[in-house]
């Protein structure tokens, strides 16, 4: 008869080794991946999440920040490479979902919320408190020329455009602003990074940039954002993304999240933007401090 001893040791070694894997994979928490896309805005709002569920979950968290747009961010949420990011409902509305832009804030975050959840098993959270609307910006020289500091009073004379990649191309953009005022263009839109639009509106490169109305150095009184009298451009009221999968795992980073719930302004979310970008702090010490201001 022959021996078993041999495959018994074998067999008993590979339990044990399987056992110790399995053991090892039990102890590792499952990190928590937060994501941004490419702007100061939100890097800052990705890391106070992270932050957020650092010092209240004591949870395990990876940052995957400044990633790049919103079809590249939205597809790494989608596709599980990040379990949540900061968005806005206009920019849900007309860049992911494709549909008809609602006015009403309240209106337009039932819509994102309902279609994502249903068609994308995303989770929106209540907003932070701020609407990160598009800002059509001017040098203020220029600006006190007109006859009132709106869109509308615009059409007096021809501008040179400056533009980021996803103001040209998205339609709550820059066809929507064409579609509603009748601004005259001097020569094609000069599309560049967003960083770089306000040093090119300073150095008279550009007349006119879009950029975004939390945007920090628009405290420079140089510069003046001419009102949107016509409304052009829908709410974009700042939201976290929550893969429902993970709210499901962990119902209380939903807690976490939501106690940052009407908790950041505009002028807040300004605040915190220049404190960046103009005065050159580092993100995560920003992000800190404001939480120190929570509960």
């Amino acid at each position: 008869m022959t021996s078993l001893g041999p495959y018994r040791k074998m067999r008993s070694a590979l339990h044990i080794a399987v056992c110790l894997v399995t053991l090892c994979a039990c102890s590792r928490s499952h990190a928590i991946v937060i994501g941004s896309k490419n702007f100061t805005e939100q890097i800052v709002l990705g890391e106070i999440a992270a932050q957020q569920l650092e010092r209240k979950l004591h949870a395990q968290v990876e940052r995957k920040l400044d990633l790049g747009g919103t079809l590249l961010t939205h597809e790494a949420l989608v596709q599980g490479q990040i379990d949540l990011y900061p968005e806005y409902t206009g920019t849900a509305s007309s860049a992911i979902l494709k549909q008809k832009m609602a006015t009403d804030p309240a209106t337009a975050y039932m819509l994102v919320k309902d279609a994502y959840r249903e068609r994308f098993h995303l989770i929106w959270l209540p907003p932070l408190g701020f609407n990160d609307t598009f800002a059509m910006v001017v040098r203020a020289s220029d600006g006190s020329r007109l006859a009132k500091p709106a869109l509308s009073a615009a059409n007096s004379r021809a501008w040179r455009l400056g533009v980021g990649y996803e103001f040209l191309t998205r339609p709550d953009g820059l066809g929507s602003l064409d579609k509603t005022y009748s601004l005259q263009w001097d020569g094609t839109p000069k599309t560049m990074d967003l960083g770089l639009l306000y040093k090119a509106l300073q150095q008279k490169q550009v007349d006119m940039a879009a950029g975004n109305s939390t945007d920090g150095v628009l405290a420079d009184s140089s510069l003046m954002v001419l009102a949107d009298d016509k409304k052009a451009f829908p709410p974009y009221n700042a939201c976290f993304v929550v893969r429902e999968t993970l709210v499901q795992e962990r119902p209380d980073v939903k807690w976490a999240l939501t106690m940052l719930s009407g908790r950041i302004d505009e002028e807040r979310m300004r605040n915190l933007n220049r404190q960046v970008d103009v005065e050159h702090r580092p993100v995560a010490q920003v992000a800190k401090d404001f939480l120190a201001t929570q509960p």
